[in-house]
């Protein structure tokens, strides 16, 4: 070998071809270093060396100092936060690529049938523009269990209020001592039973100025109309008088009724006998009562706090809503990856089929579906590999208390190092676990592309 090297330093310029092509090749790959070599020093400095630290890291203790050996890795199974973290990720890793790629697919398939085909593949791939911690603050305020603050709590509570009423007075109560008693399902009754021919008025306190309905009018007027033989009468009042003045469990000038209210009679056998609905004025007329005593009642539906909506948020919906945010931001990508190789497809394939009588369904599933099977192929793995990183939206969207039913295997990682467990050798185990899990997907990937190249 040194002999060579003498002889082709040694060449004269009319050295041979075989001579001149060795060193062209050298100094190629050498060229080829040289322009790779940053490249190579930062994938060092930011990938390698970080992985065989974590790796190291994971079989010493929390400060350390001390080796544990694989006693990190048998804690990191045993710990119940961190089993969950795995099922989470399982169900992320299971649902969202799944969902991703079907819708992307569907889209990508009807996106070539609409006229303005390109703004609408702008639109949906918009949301790929805004960072993860911009769109879990906006998911996090959509979800909001306050209707007045999360828009889909204000959809679904205007949904059910248009199909069902709710009550005007959910905080109205009975003043104490004048003749009502409070039942344990929220109901109030009169203390004493009546019988037909009576007037009873019933004053109610805890209702706000603002929330008296706008129709409602003074009761005093309807409170001095005596009931007739067959039937109870009276009022349900708001006893207060604005400004101050006025009797207590006494219908005053000044005071409203409330309207809409809901009033019961019911008889010894418990069987409500009739039932009514106050007027604007408060008043209310149970008729066609039979001789005998009643109770009479003002139902747990008048004072139902409203319908809040889903506590979309909550322990059990908290991991489908994160995973809605993220098909929101996702699905773009996926229509696009899967409307280019929808591009790509041979035409005279499809008008074949066509000829041949086949509907479009028949088409999809027979010819386009099987055709585009690498690309979503591709793009599935593509999206396993990113769910199995997913961090932001999991910490940003789920509130404190719900953390850990939506903790997933990256979130888990960084709250046992940093995030108050401050464990960084069970957590540099579970960086090595999910490393782990994401390494054979990328392979997969990999090989695929170099399959599809050759």
């Amino acid at each position: 070998m040194t002999s060579t090297l003498v002889e082709e330093t040694a060449s004269p310029p009319s050295a041979g071809p075989a001579v001149r092509a060795r060193r062209s090749r050298r100094r190629a790959r050498l060229g080829a270093v040289l322009f790779a070599l940053p490249a190579l020093l930062l994938l060092g400095a930011l990938v390698v060396y970080p992985v065989l630290f974590s790796v190291g890291r994971s079989f010493f203790d929390a400060s350390g100092t001390r080796f544990v050996g694989p006693d990190n890795y048998t804690e990191m199974f045993r710990d119940p936060a961190t089993l969950k973290a795995v099922r989470n990720t399982a169900i992320w890793v299971v649902v969202a690529p799944t969902l991703l790629t079907g819708l992307g697919l569907v889209l990508a398939v009807l996106v070539e049938k609409v006229r303005w085909a390109t703004a609408f593949k702008l639109l949906l791939f918009m949301p790929m523009a805004v960072s993860f911690l911009a769109a879990g603050i906006v998911f996090r305020l959509a979800y909001d269990e306050d209707p007045s603050k999360g828009v889909l709590n204000a959809a679904v509570v205007g949904v059910h209020d248009a199909f069902k009423d709710t009550s005007a007075y959910p905080t109205a109560r009975a003043r104490d001592g004048h003749g009502l008693t409070a039942d344990r399902d929220g109901s109030y009754r009169t203390s004493r039973r009546v019988s037909p021919g009576t007037a009873v008025d019933f004053g109610m306190v805890g209702v706000a100025p603002g929330d008296i309905p706008g129709d409602a009018r003074p009761a005093y007027a309807a409170a001095q109309r005596p009931a007739a033989a067959d039937e109870v009468g009276g009022v349900v009042y708001l006893d207060f008088t604005p400004g101050g003045g006025g009797e207590q469990g006494k219908v005053d000038r000044k005071e409203s009724g409330l309207p809409r209210m809901h009033v019961e009679a019911v008889d010894t056998d418990g069987r409500t006998a009739a039932s009514t609905t106050t007027a604007a004025d408060g008043s209310f007329r149970l008729t066609g009562l039979k001789s005998g005593t009643y109770t009479l009642r003002l139902p747990a539906s008048n004072f139902a706090q409203p319908y809040q909506g889903v506590s979309w948020l909550g322990p059990a919906l908290v991991t489908p809503a994160i995973i809605g945010a993220y098909l929101w931001i996702w699905t773009g990508f996926a229509m696009v990856l899967i409307g280019a190789g929808l591009a790509a497809l041979p035409r005279d394939a499809l008008e074949a089929a066509r000829m041949d009588g086949a509907d479009e369904w028949q088409i999809f599933r027979r010819i386009t579906v099987p055709l585009l099977a690498p690309v979503l192929t591709v793009v599935f793995v593509t999206l396993v590999i990113n769910v199995m990183k997913v961090f932001d939206l999991v910490y940003i969207i789920a509130p404190g208390p719900v953390q850990e039913d939506a903790t997933v295997l990256a979130t888990q990682m960084w709250l046992v190092s940093f995030g108050g467990g401050n464990n960084q050798g069970l957590g540099s185990a579970l960086g090595v676990l999910l490393l782990l899990l994401v390494v054979p997907a990328m392979a997969f990937n990999v090989r695929r592309f170099r399959r599809s190249q050759r």
